[in-house]
This record gives C-alpha cells, sequence and structure tokens, in this order.
C-alpha cells in the first residue's frame, strides 16, 4: 500500500509504520477490538451461539444501509440494529434445542429490510458496503475515541457478570436452581454481543467477523479447558492476529482483514492438529 519495503530490522519497520497517523490509529482501535471480540467472543463459542454472532453481523449491515437511506451515519444504524435484534432472538428463547431456527427466522427478516433499503437509496451506498470487509485504514482519532468508550462499556458489564455468565454458560438449570436468572444472563449477552459485532465490524466487517469473534475461541479452547486461561489465549490470540495483520497489510498492498482472517484460520487448524489425547477435562467453575 505504499513504497516502503519490508527489512530484516523490525524495530525500523515499525518505526517507519507508525510514522504514519492512520496505522497509529488503525492499531488503536484493533487492540480495543481484538480485547473486546476475544473476551466476547470466548463466551460466544462457550454458549454455543456463533451462528448468533454471525446473524447479527448480517443484521447489522441492514442497519446501515437503513442509516445511508436516512443519511445517517452508517455505524448508527448498525448498532441500532445489532442491539434490535440481539433482544429480538434473547426473547425468543435461550434453549439451544430450537435457536438456530429463532436466529434463522430473525435474521431472514433483517436481511429483507436490508435489500428494501438498499433498492430504495438511490446513491452510491459506498460506506454501508465498506462495512462488508472493515475499513480500519480509514478510521478517525473520533472513531478510535468512540471504539474506546463502546469497549470499556462493554467490557464493564461482561466484569460485572462474569461469574454469573459464566455459571450459567456451563450448567443453565443448576444455575437457574442457585438463583441465578438465566433468562436476564442470555439477555444481556445478546446485547454485548451485538456491541461487540458493532465494535468489530470496523475492523473484520460484517462477512468476516468470525475471524475475532469466533475462531480464536475455538482455538483457545482446543488448547485449555480453565474459563480464566481460555479468556487470556483467546485475547492473546486476537491481539497477535490484529497486530500481525495491520504490520503485513503495511508493506503488501492486499486487505487487512484477508491476513487477519488467514491467520486465525492456520492458529485453529494448528490447535486442533495439536490438541491432545484424550481430550481435557470439561470446562468447570464454581459458585457461590
Amino acid at each position: 500500500m505504499n513504497s516502503l519495503s519490508f527489512s530484516l530490522n523490525l524495530w525500523n519497520d515499525l518505526q517507519s509504520m507508525w510514522a504514519y497517523s492512520f496505522m497509529q490509529h488503525a492499531f488503536e482501535a484493533g487492540t480495543i477490538v481484538a480485547i473486546v471480540a476475544g473476551v466476547v467472543g470466548y463466551f460466544v463459542v462457550l454458549r454455543r451461539l456463533a451462528f448468533a454472532a454471525h446473524a447479527l453481523s448480517h443484521i447489522g449491515f441492514a442497519g446501515a444501509a437503513g442509516a445511508i437511506l436516512a443519511s445517517l451515519n452508517p455505524l448508527i444504524g448498525l448498532l441500532v440494529f445489532t442491539t434490535g435484534g440481539s433482544a429480538v432472538m434473547a426473547s425468543l428463547g435461550r434453549r439451544s434445542t430450537n435457536r438456530d431456527t429463532q436466529v434463522g427466522t430473525v435474521l431472514a427478516f433483517m436481511l429483507g429490510l436490508g435489500v428494501l433499503f438498499i433498492s430504495l437509496y438511490k446513491g452510491y451506498a459506498t460506506e454501508a458496503y465498506s462495512l462488508l470487509f472493515g475499513e480500519i485504514l480509514g478510521i478517525s482519532s473520533g472513531d478510535v475515541l468512540a471504539t474506546l468508550i463502546a469497549g470499556l462499556l462493554t467490557l464493564l458489564v461482561m466484569a460485572l457478570f462474569y461469574r454469573r455468565l459464566l455459571f450459567a454458560s456451563l450448567d443453565a438449570d443448576v444455575a437457574q436452581a442457585k438463583g441465578v436468572s438465566v433468562s436476564s444472563i442470555h439477555f444481556i449477552f445478546m446485547v454485548l454481543i451485538a456491541l461487540a459485532t458493532a465494535i468489530s465490524v470496523q475492523v473484520v466487517g460484517v462477512l468476516l467477523i468470525f475471524a475475532l469473534m469466533v475462531t480464536p475461541a475455538a482455538a483457545a479452547q482446543c488448547s485449555t479447558k480453565r474459563p480464566a486461561q481460555g479468556l487470556a489465549v483467546t485475547v492473546g490470540i486476537a491481539l497477535f492476529v490484529t497486530w500481525l495483520g495491520l504490520f503485513v497489510s503495511f508493506y503488501v498492498p492486499y486487505p487487512v482483514s484477508f491476513f487477519i482472517t488467514t491467520s486465525t484460520f492456520i492458529i485453529y487448524l494448528a490447535a486442533r492438529l495439536l490438541r491432545r489425547t484424550p481430550a481435557h477435562p470439561p470446562i468447570t467453575a464454581e459458585y457461590n
């Protein structure tokens, strides 16, 4: 993407890259997004909500298209639709027996709205389409600040509900018997997925949201079954692939999202191949 070339002096390469303000903003936002996506993504995989996270990203695109039609910032529409979609999915029930049907029904309706919004818009919806694959190299300092605020809010809520969320994720029936409001926890977590999705879209885009929201957590669960270690490994993988993708894309003229998704996929395959047999003991946690 520029005339600079990669050398064997890593420190000089990093200094050359960080001399540009857009790369500084990209690393700042990417770091925030990787941490949030890693923390939320660990529970997405633990609670078997990968399809819901994937659906919310597409629902967010419909919201972005609606915001473009209303002459608003597409991120506003994305956040409104993902939050609303998550609330509807949560209200339909938490049981996994028919969850895919519920998610698919909401997704189909929202995508229909997205098609309608795009067809009604007479101009070029470049801002909405840019959300499909991410645009981390084009974010401003204001975008970084907004990402930081949203990220801190998401992490704060996760910290407040961590023990109850973990307990409900591991054994919902026992958690319910212990007095944990499993339905409320499910609703809150679905909203958190919506926030994390909206934050992550600017890095990897709607179509590639799995790269940061699911794949690092899936790889981490291949190597450890302890929640604290799993969270740490998940966040570590998300940070590594984000930084690596930004670094490589600065010297190679290909999209950041391509390098992020490719590296996460390679790490996941490696984790699967290196996973020991017999398997790790099941994830357990105590709740008082």
